[in-house]
């Protein structure tokens, strides 16, 4: 539009002669210095921000049972007695079930904000180990971190019920132990190292299975070096009592350990070697006490049944299974059952036997002890069992002690027994047994019994009366006076032959005469009524009438009271 303008000035210049040549004026836009003021207010918010948001640390949240204790804008997160943070909202969860707490804690935390990372609320507890949380009655509860670096990111965290026992900062190992029941163990019951506490009971659980519990212990350096693979744990909770041959020994790991419980181990003083050195996590089977720690472990077991007639009372589910004093196993179940073929009671009893506790010996005298002894298992178990029950193997019931009744099973050899054969029953080898001792005493009693009832007393004492009544009517006797008259008057006519013939015959035979004569006159003599011989022989007669009377009276004695043969006269009431 200025073009064509300047060009009919050009014109009229041209015209009118020449001109003055015009200034162009070109105007321009000027940013105004009050734009400055909201830039720089912009950049001032921004910079605020970034601050803010750089200087502001994670917000994460803890779902806890209850907020008894803590206050939204007051209570403190606290690691080590340093605030890392704090609270600034609690609510419900939906299911109303959780409390929400929210936490904003410290920029530099994020890095160890992992899910192995622990909150709890605390507060003044008491438990039967220790008293903690006394410091809270003061400046009020707190939530107490036990933060973990190793693991993945999170924000969301479940609090503990409890505050834990061990936090993963202090120095040490955890194991797992495996026992049938927790017994009187609980969180924070100690670990004993030879009387010494090593470590503390840090948590247990109830297996899957419901079979058994798993507890959780740890033990702080540097005796976590003092566990290896092959060490064993017991429950060291209460005190144990022993009969040694230096009387009665009580055991107790310390007073503690008797009220709330507790744990000891021990590596054994063995032939065997004691392992590798035990691991985190790694986990041992837990005893019930220090003597069945002691005893070495075995793995391979076998059960066997063994069937009784008689009374078990006495027998109890876990009595031992003894080999000649030697413990080689024990009882698992006893049963009753009534065996309809035989119109008779007959008691099944389980029981479990370990055969790497009987060794077998090399016939081989050349070699070591260590080379020579190995497990019975290497054997065919079928044709050793078969071998020794055909050798008189026998299982009896035998009594433990006088005071209690306790029985156990005894195994021996006995090689009198009838042979058997070994039955099976739901799977198991079924063993022969024998009766208990008391049991064969009375059999032994009945049969002796039995033959003594079959003897004929009152025949033998008939029969013992009538020869003594013959005897003495013999000595009675007139025959016998008369015998006995014959024979002097014979012997008188011989001494008035040997007169007639005293010339004819030899002196010898004269003396022989003459001491014949005296020896039949003797003879008349001793036996004449009233002379001494006499009256003995019927003395001793009359003696024997009488112990054949008192045979008569034992065998009615013995027909009405048989158990005097084993009781005597003085026990029959």
């Amino acid at each position: 539009m200025t073009q064509p303008k300047s060009q009919d000035a050009q014109t009229q210049s041209s015209d009118a002669g020449p001109a003055l040549a015009e200034a162009r004026v070109v105007k321009r836009e000027r940013l105004s210095l009050v734009w400055l003021v909201p830039l720089v207010a912009v950049v001032i918010g921004a910079w605020l921000a970034y601050h803010a948001i750089s200087q502001r640390g994670p917000t994460i949240t803890i779902e806890f049972d209850s907020a008894s204790g803590l206050l939204a804008g007051k209570t403190k997160v606290k690691f080590k007695d340093v605030v890392i943070g704090q609270v600034t909202a609690i609510a419900l969860s939906e299911n109303l079930e959780k409390v929400l707490v929210t936490a904003e804690l410290t920029p530099d935390s994020g890095h160890y904000l992992t899910h192995k990372t622990r909150f709890w609320v605390a507060r003044p507890r008491v438990t039967p180990s220790q008293i903690t949380g006394l410091e809270t009655l003061l400046s009020g509860a707190y939530v107490a971190i036990d933060p973990v670096i190793d693991g993945e990111s999170a924000r969301h965290f479940v609090g503990l019920k409890d505050p834990p026992v061990i936090t993963t900062s202090q120095p040490g190992l955890q194991f797992s132990l495996r026992a049938s029941s927790l017994g009187s163990l609980n969180l924070g019951s100690p670990v004993y190292y030879r009387h010494i506490q090593v470590g503390q009971v840090v948590n247990y659980r109830l297996d899957d299975d419901g079979g058994g519990v798993t507890i959780e212990i740890f033990i702080a350096e540097p005796y976590h070096d003092l566990v290896y693979s092959n060490t064993r744990f017991w429950n060291a909770s209460g005190f144990d009592v022993r009969m040694t041959a230096d009387g009665v020994v009580v055991d107790s790991e310390s007073v503690i350990s008797m009220l709330i419980g507790g744990v000891g181990f021990d590596t054994l003083d063995t032939l065997d070697d004691k392992g590798t050195q035990a691991s985190d996590g790694q986990y041992f089977p837990l005893y019930a006490n220090r003597k069945q720690a002691y005893e070495r472990a075995y793995l391979n077991k076998k059960r066997y049944v063994l069937l009784f007639d008689g009374s078990v009372r006495g027998l109890s589910v876990n009595a031992p299974v003894l080999v000649r004093g030697i413990q080689v196993g024990q009882v698992l179940d006893i049963q009753l059952e009534f065996d309809p073929s035989r119109i008779d009671f007959q008691i099944p009893v389980l029981i479990e036997i370990e055969p790497e506790r009987v060794n077998e010996l090399d016939p081989q005298g050349d070699a070591t002890l260590e080379q020579t002894q190995q497990p019975l298992t290497t054997t065919s178990d079928q044709s050793l069992l078969r071998a020794m029950v055909a050798n008189g193997l026998r299982a009896q019931l035998k009594t433990g002690s006088l005071l209690t009744g306790q029985l156990y099973v005894e195994f021996d050899l006995h090689p009198d027994a009838p042979p058997v054969e070994i039955g099976q029953r739901q799977g198991y080898p079924v063993l022969p047994t024998l009766p208990t001792d008391a049991e064969a005493m009375a059999t032994k009693a009945n049969r002796i019994l039995t033959e003594v009832e079959a003897i004929p007393f009152r025949r033998i004492g008939e029969d013992l009366s009538a020869i003594l009544a013959g005897v003495r009517t013999l000595v009675d006797s007139t025959q016998l006076r008369d015998a006995l008259t014959q024979v002097d008057q014979l012997l008188d006519h011989l001494v008035r032959l040997s007169a007639m013939a005293d010339r004819q015959l030899s002196p010898e035979l004269l003396g022989l005469i003459t001491e014949a004569q005296g020896s039949f006159k003797n003879f008349n003599a001793q036996f004449a009524p009233g002379a001494p011989m006499s009256a003995e022989a019927l003395r001793s007669l009359q003696e024997f009438q009488s112990v054949a009377r008192s045979v008569g009276d034992l065998a009615d004695y013995l027909e009405r009271h048989p158990e005097a043969l084993l009781r005597g006269k003085g026990g029959v009431r």
